[in-house]
This record gives C-alpha cells, structure tokens and sequence, in this order.
C-alpha cells in the first residue's frame, strides 16, 4: 500500500507528529498487506465458498417459489423460475425433474423428455426422475423404453408400491393392446390384388377397315346355317339318320316311328 510519506513535502502546514503518524499508520497497513498475500489462497477460498452458498441459498428459494406456482397451475411462471434457478445451480437433478412434470402437463412431450433426460444425466440414482422419464417417453407412445425406465426406477427403489402397481402396470397393458392392434390390423389388410399392366393388352382399333371385314366375313358365314334346322333321327332299329330341314317348309317324315334327339 503506498505510504503517506509525500505529506512531508507540504512542509510547514503538517507537523512533524502527524507525519510521524501517518507513516506509522502506512507501516502497519503494509504489513498486513504482506500478511494478505501469503495467505491469498485461502482468502479465495472462502471467498468462494461464500458465492457458492449464496448461490445455492437464491436457487433453494427460486424452487421453493417455482413449487408454490405450480401447485396453483401457475406452470409458465414456474418454470421461469426454475430456470432462473438452474442458472445458479446447473446440476440440481431437481429442477430438472420437477421442470418434466411441468412440461408434461402443459402436455409439451418433447421438452419434457429432455428435461427428464438431463435429470437422469446429473444423478442416475434418482427413482424420481426415473419414474417422470418414463411417464414422458408414455406421452411420446414409446412404451419400450417407458418400460425399461420404470424398471430401472424399480431397480433403485424396490418397495415403491406405486411404480410397481400404477406406472409398469399401466405400461404394459399398453403394449399388450399395441400389439392386439398390430394383429388385427395385419388380418384386416386386404389381400394383395395383381395389377394387370395396360401394355399386355393390345390397343385393338375396332373401327379400322380390316376388323370390319373380318366380322362381315363372319356373319356371311354363319348366316346360311342359321337358315335351315339339323335334326338327328334315331329310328326304332337303331338306324341313326341326320336330316337338315329349310325354313320354308321340308318334306313331312315317313310314318316310321323315331326319337328325335334334342
């Protein structure tokens, strides 16, 4: 600390006791000064350990006010506070597992997961946020992983009767459904029908000059036999006699008798 010897150039205005008094008192501070930074480490120490508790202090009170808004479904303003308070305490697995709880009932499935996630990243041994990880991936329709996040919540706390009746239970009655609705849905497919490709059917152009020769061609030919009757004649001896009668009137048979054959 620098001295108060540069007084004794004023002179005659300062007295030779203040000075001496000045530079006593200069002595001292300087001594205490040297004693200061041996000891510095420890002073920074303290120092931070004071910032520390008085971070921790602000962010227990910022939960405390975050849980009241909640419980009066004030849960945009709660989470504000929460958030304020994870910014003087990053790795309080708490904030984060009461923060999912929020989300989820603001029905935010996506930043609930990821809150819940952050949890179980800073304390894996935490049952709570287990159990909320695994009601916000049952929000998402992922059962699977709801399961395993249940069980490992069981796995830390085994007398849990709530996990165990409620939250695993419920999940797997889910999937017993999921996969009764996969089943049904396989059975009522309908069955695969066979397409029949536009270019294995000719284009067949039934106006053209040939298509029209051909079917007249046809109907001159069928056009004489429709004109006259065929009959089979099968006589009492068994003679069989085949008879081909014209429209306008044919030769009346002999009186022998005959079964016509239809």
């Amino acid at each position: 600390m620098a001295s108060f010897g540069w007084k004794r150039k004023i002179g005659e205005k300062v007295s030779k006791v203040t000075a001496q008094q000045f530079e006593a008192e200069a002595a001292d501070e300087k001594d205490v000064a040297e004693g200061d930074d041996a000891s510095w480490p420890r002073t920074l120490k303290r120092r931070r350990e004071s910032l520390l508790g008085s971070c921790a202090e602000r962010s227990q009170q910022l939960k405390d006010e975050g849980a009241t808004l909640a419980e009066n479904k004030r849960y945009q303003e709660a989470i504000q506070k929460w958030d304020e308070a994870l910014q003087l305490t990053p790795n309080d697995a708490t904030l984060y597992e009461m923060k999912s709880q929020v989300l989820m009932s603001l029905h935010e499935m996506f930043p609930a997961v990821h809150a819940a996630e952050m949890a179980v990243q800073r304390n894996p041994h935490s049952w709570e946020s287990w159990q909320t990880l695994g009601r916000a991936q049952l929000g998402l329709g992922e059962i699977v992983l709801a399961i395993r996040s249940f069980q490992v919540a069981l796995h830390i706390y085994p007398m849990n009767p709530e996990i165990w009746k409620e939250d695993l239970s419920w999940a797997r009655t889910l999937q017993e459904q999921q996969k009764v609705a996969q089943r049904v849905k396989k059975s009522d497919a309908p069955a695969e029908v066979t397409h029949v490709s536009p270019k294995s059917i000719p284009d067949y152009d039934f106006e053209s000059d040939e298509i029209v020769a051909v079917c007249a061609a046809i109907a001159e030919k069928q056009k004489p036999a429709s004109a006259n009757k065929t009959m089979v004649i099968v006589s009492a001896s068994g003679a069989v006699e085949t008879v081909t009668e014209e429209e306008d009137g044919a030769a009346a048979p002999d009186g022998s008798v005959f079964i016509k054959a239809r």
